[in-house]
């Protein structure tokens, strides 16, 4: 079976879906550049602009590489594909599905195995630790699941996860397994996702020297996750939409550029 790739047309959708789709489609060709996806797994989900129901993603079968903005598919949130051809992968509904619908922070849900992330989360401790101004940026938004449960077969599992994750929190750690990212858009979602595997990696990299690591005392750990949340905007405009924005230059500068067709 070829899985299609092109099925549906720009002037079909209305210009908040179509922005909408291109970020969607990006954020997948940068987690094949970055060395974040796993093959034909793992999951990104948006929200369809202007709606609470239906969410976008891509047919099953796709490498990340090849994803374009025209290829997505819409299903609901009882996991039917609404519009677009192609099946919708059975763990990206059983995960994402209850967590867009319990969560208020969750328009954007991002699953994946990243290398150094998903490492940590085979420790007997996983915790992000407070050794560096980056693993303490992303403490504050993270939260830790420490049951794994096998494969996510059924959406009891994504409710399961969507409490642990709380609405307070963007990124869930999961136990012997890996991440998710929940947030109010795409740039935000990856920028989650891009600092919090640079924080797993640094971290990873300091634990395996075997000396000993350098702490942060509690006081800056607290007064600097606060500095974090309230980063000022610049051109008015917060720090993750102009970091997804030079991310995306950097795809129009490779081919192919044809994540925004």
């Amino acid at each position: 079976m070829r899985v299609v790739q092109k099925t549906q047309s720009k002037d079909q959708y209305d210009a908040a879906e179509w922005a909408a789709r291109v970020d969607l489609a990006a954020a997948h060709r940068l987690a094949v550049m970055h060395g974040f996806s796993e093959g034909i797994y793992n999951h990104f989900t948006l929200l369809v602009p202007g709606r609470k129901d239906r969410f976008l993603t891509i047919p099953f079968g796709l490498h990340w590489s090849e994803v374009t903005a025209s290829c997505m598919i819409t299903a609901d949130l009882d996991g039917n594909v609404v519009a677009g051809d192609g099946e919708l992968e059975r763990s990206s509904f059983c995960i994402h599905a209850p967590i867009h619908r319990l969560l208020p922070q969750a328009a954007c849900v991002f699953h994946t195995h990243m290398p150094f992330t998903s490492a940590l989360t085979r420790l007997e401790d996983q915790h992000i630790k407070a050794i560096g101004q980056t693993e303490v940026s992303m403490m504050g938004l993270t939260a830790y699941d420490d049951q794994y449960t096998g494969f996510a077969r059924d959406p009891a599992e994504g409710a399961r996860l969507a409490k642990v994750l709380g609405p307070d929190k963007n990124i869930l750690f999961m136990a012997n397994h890996g991440v998710v990212v929940a947030a109010e858009s795409v740039a935000h979602a990856y920028d989650l996702l891009y600092y919090m595997e640079r924080a797993a990696q640094v971290q990873l990299y300091a634990m395996w020297t075997g000396q000993k690591l350098r702490g942060v005392n509690e006081a800056v750990v607290n007064k600097a996750m606060k500095q974090f949340v309230a980063i000022p905007t610049y051109y008015g405009r917060p720090h993750y939409e102009l970091h997804f924005e030079a991310l995306k230059r950097q795809l129009d500068a490779k081919p192919p550029k044809r994540y925004d067709d």
